[in-house]
Parts: structure tokens; C-alpha cells; sequence
């Protein structure tokens, strides 16, 4: 491979990326995933540090050393908030998805897939063995086309969704999809709540939570690294599935574990989102608020502002932040060509003044 001749054909699409330079003060931040602001602030923070107690390193793998209490704390209280599904925790999203779809994968495994979930599910796909099939986005005939067409030739079947999904923020309807799964004795349920995870549901767990469904789901990964403010992943699952993965998942046996101060960071956010659900309800006016700005109905914390060039996309979004704004654009490969956009993410911190500033300013450039 050509490596100068690829960023050069990048730059000439209007694809070649960069990492961000720091925000100036004062700017209005739309871009980040801290989606109940918990990682902006620094005295919940620093109250937390006064009294943490666990190491900045696990120094191993959990498979080579003894356990941390932070992680077996962590893994009690998901599966006490769950309604006593088993929990294992990975050290990030990425790592949970690539490993698990992995480990669940052989030649008598059919994956059906929705066509816009993650990159790492769909790296998890490559590493293992299964047959790969896609369905048209939120498309429950299509995905029941197939269904009917081909589960009965494997043992396993897994049908993998985000319950919100990350560009376009529409959700799942999981509650079909738990019906559509009881038709079916050999299909298992996955559902990726990275983007649900601390904004969703009494305990925090997600949509499923919110729909009463965290039973009713093989496989829930959830992620620590946005709402939570932490680092880290979990699943949850039936007792079997952890055993199975504790022995076949690549990225949890073969990796350092995440810092155990980071699990005990991430179970004092947990019972805080549980015990109080000011951030989340502040979270929804904002939802609400835009969702009336723009003229939408319905939408979730992740609004699309739909552009369909990738040139025109970093302008505005370049424009966005002289105006005090940082939106970042997204591009191939994120999303497919075409589809490019500004994507905002909705914060409690970010105040309903700030949101009508925004839409004026927008609409101004897209004049």
C-alpha cells in the first residue's frame, strides 16, 4: 500500500481527517459524548478523588493475577441493577464488541446485522467465522425477510442492533425485535446501548431498561467512556455466556484490564444517575427543545444535521466554530458517502439559550 498516494486521495475527496485542536474558551461544546455533562464536573470529580481508594493500574490481565474488588463491586451492582443478569466488563466498547461477536462466531453461525451498526461490530464479524448478513436500517421486514429465508440452516443465529444509534440518533424498536426473537428458539438478541448507557432508564442501563426488556436480551453491551464519564465496557448476559467468554474473548484475555480506579469511578456514577435523575431529565428538555427548533419530531441527544458533501461539512463546521460552536463534520467512513453531516450531541450543560443561538446561527449559514 501506498501510504502518502491514500492520504492524498483522502484530501482530494474531501476525507482526510485530523485530529481537533482544543477548543478555545468559551465555546459552546456540541460535539462531545458526555452526554449528562458528569465529565465536566470537577467537583464531583475531585469529591470522588478525596475518598478513591483503588489503583491507576491493574498491572495484568483479570486472567493472570488476583481480581480487583473495584471490577467484582462493579459487576455485582450491574447485575443487581439489571435484575441479576451476569456482568463482565471489558476495557472499552470497541474491545467488547470486536471480542464478543468474535467469540460467538464459527461456520454454524448466521450474524444478521443492521446496516448502520458500529465499526466494531462489524470488526468483530471479520475476526470470527460466522456467515454475515445485512439488513436495511430499522428495517424489521427486511430483517425478517432473511430470517425466514435462512435461520433454519444454522445453529445460531444473531441479530446485533444499536438500541440508539451513534450518527443518526434514531433508536431500535426493541420491543418488535423481542417479539420477533421468540419465534425463533435459536436466534440470540444483541443490543449495543453505548449511546443509551446512564440517559436511559430507571437504573441507568439503557432503552432496554426503560422498555422493561433487560431480560429479554441475550447480549447488552453497554460503554462507561460517554455518558459515564468513565473508561470501560460491560455485558450483560445469562451465566453461561460469561463463562463462555471469560474463556473466548480475545480482547478480555489477552489485554491488561482497565484501571481499577476507573470501575470505581464508574460505580459511584451509577448509583448517582440511579439515586437522581436531574441530569437525565435535563438532558430530555434539551432533546425536546431542539427537536422543536428544527422542526422534528420525536429524536434522541444525537441530532444529524443532514449536508451530503464532505467539503461542505467541514466548512460549516469550521463556521460553526468561528461563530462559538464546535460540531464536528462526519465523514467516510463513518458514514456512508453521501450521507455526511454535522452531528450534535445535546449535553445538560449546554443551556436552551445556547440552543437557539445555534439553530439562528445555522440557519444563517445554510441561507
Amino acid at each position: 500500500m501506498n501510504l502518502q498516494a491514500t492520504l492524498c486521495q483522502l484530501e482530494r475527496d474531501g476525507n482526510l481527517r485530523r485530529i481537533p485542536a482544543e477548543s478555545p474558551t468559551g465555546i459552546v461544546d456540541l460535539s462531545t459524548n458526555d452526554y449528562l455533562a458528569i465529565g465536566a464536573d470537577r467537583d464531583m470529580q475531585r469529591r470522588f478523588l478525596e475518598s478513591a481508594t483503588e489503583s491507576l493500574t491493574s498491572s495484568a490481565s483479570r486472567l493472570l493475577t488476583s481480581d480487583q474488588h473495584s471490577y467484582t463491586r462493579l459487576e455485582s451492582l450491574l447485575k443487581e441493577l439489571s435484575g441479576g443478569r451476569e456482568a463482565l466488563l471489558f476495557n472499552s466498547g470497541y474491545h467488547a464488541n470486536t471480542g464478543i461477536v468474535a467469540a460467538i462466531s464459527d461456520s454454524r453461525t448466521l450474524i444478521v446485522a443492521d446496516k448502520l451498526v458500529h465499526a466494531s461490530i462489524i470488526d468483530g464479524i471479520r475476526l470470527g467465522g460466522a456467515t454475515f448478513e445485512r439488513f436495511r436500517h430499522n428495517s424489521l421486514p427486511h430483517l425478517e425477510k432473511i430470517l425466514a429465508a435462512k435461520a433454519t440452516g444454522y445453529e445460531t443465529v444473531v441479530v446485533i442492533v444499536e438500541s440508539i444509534y451513534s450518527m443518526d440518533g434514531d433508536k431500535a424498536d426493541l420491543e418488535s425485535l423481542v417479539t420477533l426473537k421468540r419465534r425463533y428458539p435459536n436466534l440470540l438478541l444483541y443490543v449495543d446501548e453505548a449511546h443509551a448507557v446512564g440517559v436511559c432508564g430507571p437504573n441507568a442501563l439503557g432503552l432496554a431498561d426503560s422498555l422493561g426488556l433487560t431480560g429479554d436480551i441475550d447480549i447488552i453491551v453497554g460503554t462507561c467512556g460517554k455518558a459515564l464519564a468513565s473508561s470501560g465496557a460491560f455485558v450483560l448476559c445469562d451465566p453461561t455466556m460469561k463463562s463462555f467468554l471469560i474463556n473466548r474473548a480475545r480482547s478480555l484475555i489477552f489485554s491488561t484490564a482497565l484501571p481499577p480506579i476507573c470501575a470505581e469511578w464508574t460505580a459511584c456514577v451509577m448509583e448517582h444517575l440511579v439515586s437522581d435523575h436531574t441530569r437525565a431529565h435535563a438532558l430530555g428538555e434539551r432533546v425536546a427543545l431542539m427537536a422543536e427548533l428544527l422542526g422534528r419530531s420525536g429524536g434522541s441527544h444525537i441530532v444529524p444535521i443532514p449536508v451530503g458533501n464532505p467539503r461542505r461539512a467541514v466548512e460549516l463546521s469550521q463556521k460553526l466554530l468561528e461563530s462559538g460552536f464546535r460540531v464536528l463534520p462526519i465523514r467516510v467512513p463513518t458514514v456512508p458517502p453521501g450521507t455526511d453531516r454535522l452531528r450534535l450531541s445535546l449535553t445538560p450543560e449546554v443551556t436552551p439559550d445556547d440552543l437557539r443561538r445555534f439553530v439562528i446561527t445555522l440557519k444563517n449559514l445554510t441561507a
